[in-house]
């Protein structure tokens, strides 16, 4: 009986709508993913209550992010640069593109990505669904085109199959494209280290050394790295070696303000011991290097933060205190997350 009332109110749907109405097509198993919003963690980004992932939408933009085809000669995918060993970062110093070339910077893990208010080192994107257009337009990366995408795409069986699943119908958009990665990227979400089961009383306890590297983090890092996500999403100039690129200015190429010169967005520290090297440009290899270089002193600037100018341009740290903090540290590591066996 239900299917039977079911079948007349789409009947009357279609009936009721001229030659001239345009409407999405009405989708009958393409249900929306339950996302389990981790305690404490911020905000859900707004794009996301109008992009929610489904079932094929989540599929669908897995398979895109994990294609070769978005590049123009069918050598890079999204998962080169951002690979789930290494909590969907990269290993390399900047990342690698088509034909071996060299980007500007660093590629940041994709994490959380639900949570985030803006993206890139920069901040250049506030909806994660215009992020995706970036690595597929710029010459350093894939170096294609939205249009050179949809032309593959549409050549192509399982995607026409996978697209009519999501949508309702096998029209291949960009903004169907960009839409569907962003959902898959949606429900990356890391949640599930020690320091979340200690946190949640789950059985897990610190030992000493992490103990005090937990307190150490609170009274010299807690400052930027706050909240669940272990950064405040602001974007700080805190001295770091500049990238000798002339086209790196940091969040100015976006602001074009000299207030934000070398000023980057404060990364998150979760799976912090799988995205070496460190920086916006990998200039450390190691934590311990980065721990190093703000205890040693870090280079002044006008828009140096405040936190730093006030401590002489440094984070004092002893060598007990840096060593702890990075066993703290591997705490966040989500062996589940990066699908690593303890």
């Amino acid at each position: 009986m239900k299917k039977i009332i079911l079948n007349i109110f789409i009947l009357l749907l279609i009936s009721s709508c001229t030659k001239e109405d345009v409407y999405e097509p009405f989708i009958l198993d393409n249900p929306e993913i339950e996302i389990n919003i981790p305690e404490g963690f911020p905000e859900l980004n707004n794009s996301f209550y109008t992009n929610k992932p489904t079932k094929y939408g989540v599929e669908l933009g897995e398979k895109l992010f994990f294609d070769k085809k978005l590049s123009a000669d069918n050598t890079i995918s999204c998962s080169s640069c951002h690979i789930q060993a290494n909590a969907f970062a990269d290993h390399n110093a900047k990342g690698i593109g088509i034909e071996g070339r060299i980007g500007l910077r660093n590629a940041p893990p994709v994490q959380n990505m639900a949570f985030m208010q803006q993206y890139n080192w920069d901040g250049s994107t506030s909806q994660l669904e215009d992020q995706p257009l970036v690595p597929i337009i710029t010459p350093e990366e894939m170096n294609s085109s939205i249009l050179e995408v949809i032309g593959k795409l549409q050549n192509d069986a399982s995607y026409t199959e996978l697209f009519t699943k999501t949508f309702g119908d096998k029209n291949i958009t960009g903004d169907r494209i960009l839409n569907s990665i962003a959902q898959y990227e949606y429900t990356l979400i890391s949640a599930n280290s020690k320091y979340d089961k200690v946190k949640r009383n789950e059985g897990e306890v610190f030992t000493e050394n992490e103990a005090q590297g937990y307190q150490t983090f609170k009274d010299k890092c807690s400052s930027c790295h706050s909240t669940e996500l272990f950064t405040d999403q602001s974007f700080r100039n805190i001295g770091f070696p500049i990238n000798p690129d002339s086209e790196e200015t940091g969040r100015t190429r976006v602001t074009l303000s000299s207030n934000d010169l070398m000023s980057f967005r404060v990364p998150s520290l979760r799976n912090i011991a799988y995205t070496a090297p460190y920086g916006s440009f990998g200039q450390f290899t190691t934590l311990k290097e980065v721990l190093n270089y703000l205890d040693n002193g870090v280079l002044d600037a006008d828009n140096l933060d405040p936190i730093l100018k006030e401590n002489k341009n440094r984070i004092p740290l002893t060598e007990d205190e840096k060593n702890n903090l990075i066993i703290f540290l591997n705490t966040l590591s989500d062996t589940g997350f990066v699908n690593i066996d303890d």
